[in-house]
């Protein structure tokens, strides 16, 4: 009989396509290359008590109450008779005091979440913040098991203490059978319809994530503009949603806001139809926990320009070029470089047979092989 898995999502209303991701990667991969376990999704709604516009006061109270207060009442009463828990989202490790710790299992992405606590010098924050974290932070240390997604994640846990190393597992990512190198008709016509044809002289550079200070967008859009004011046939695409003020402020500066296409997050064979045809997928975020759209990118066979963080060297490999530091200058430099070299056939089929090498360390059957490891430990202790 299969043991079963309740895979605890992140509330749907919070839209965090990454965390979400990570819930469809668990379901699909266990159920796909460990039949021996039996993932179950848990998410229940989140309340709206006082309603409001996404990122308003009353959204985020919302959130705070449904985070701390609903989804574990939610748990308690509704969320029984699994053998193993898995918290998707290491934010909401406080759900694991609703839950048999001896059979709950987090995944810890990053570390910024407890920044605050561990590290208060470089992200300073109010008493009531920091009491909500960390209650988060004692709720992942009660886990049975913490699973992280890079190395680079694992060592920086390990450095500040948070828990004993025979409790913590690494475990990457995998980019989704949805991500591919072969032509999808459907997806592929419909991002056509939605950017319109790609003539052979286009040049779209692709950024894909959200707007968070981490991901650098700043630096993305003054890197990018002199490629752009050179090259007529030359766009940004973004993806992850709208850009802020600030950051149309500074692109209507630069003389490049009409050359930036924005597109919302969209279904899996959208996103993989836009990698395809991307000529260089473009990452310049100075913290990650580990770099999906890198794993992503290279599935689809597309080359990559990426921030030289540890975790991005260790996710990417050979197959990714890397850009130190933070200088616009630098980074134009190197997007105009990395495109010049592109331009020649042979360069790209070999930066295009790169990225397909890469990824296949990143397999479902691989990250499902790695977590049912661990559940297969935890079930063992527990019993």
């Amino acid at each position: 009989m299969s043991a079963r898995v309740g895979i605890v999502y992140d509330y749907a209303a919070e839209n965090w396509p990454s965390m979400d991701l990570v819930g469809d990667l668990l379901m699909d991969g266990l159920r796909r290359h460990a039949p021996r376990f039996a993932p179950e999704r848990i998410q229940p709604r989140m309340p709206r008590l006082l309603g409001g516009w996404a990122g308003g006061a009353g959204y985020n109270a919302d959130r705070l109450i449904g985070r701390h207060v609903a989804y574990p009442r939610w748990l308690r009463r509704h969320g029984g008779g699994r053998d193993l828990y898995h918290v998707v989202d290491h934010s909401y490790a406080q759900l694991v005091r609703a839950l048999p710790a001896r059979r709950t299992i987090v995944t810890c992405h990053d570390l910024d979440a407890f920044r605050s606590l561990l590290q208060p010098e470089r992200d300073p924050r109010p008493l009531w913040f920091r009491a909500m974290m960390k209650r988060v932070l004692g709720g992942l240390q009660r886990a049975a098991h913490v699973v992280c997604d890079s190395e680079a994640v694992r060592a920086e846990l390990l450095e500040h203490g948070v828990v004993p190393a025979d409790r913590v597992s690494t475990v990457p990512l995998a980019a989704h059978p949805d991500f591919r190198a072969d032509p999808d008709p459907t997806a592929d016509a419909h991002v056509a319809t939605l950017l319109g044809p790609a003539p052979p002289d286009a040049v779209d550079l692709l950024h894909v994530g959200s707007t968070a200070p981490r991901k650098r967008i700043g630096l993305l859009l003054r890197a990018a503009a002199p490629m752009l004011a050179a090259n007529p046939r030359a766009r940004l695409i973004r993806v992850g949603g709208p850009l802020e003020p600030v950051h149309r402020q500074l692109a209507e500066e630069l003389g490049i806001a009409g050359r930036i296409v924005e597109v919302p997050w969209v279904p899996r064979p959208l996103l993989a139809a836009l990698y395809r045809r991307a000529a260089l997928v473009v990452s310049t975020s100075e913290r990650e926990g580990f770099g999906l759209p890198l794993v992503e990118a290279m599935a689809c066979g597309a080359p990559v320009l990426a921030s030289a963080l540890p975790v991005y060297r260790e996710v990417g490999g050979g197959a990714a070029r890397y850009v130190d530091g933070d200088d616009p200058a630098t980074w134009s430099a190197a997007l105009s470089g990395t495109l010049a070299s592109l331009a020649d056939a042979g360069e790209r089929s070999a930066a295009t047979a790169a990225s397909l090498d890469r990824a296949r360390r990143y397999g479902l059957d691989r990250f499902a092989a790695g977590i049912a490891a661990v559940y297969d430990r935890v079930l063992a202790e527990a019993a």
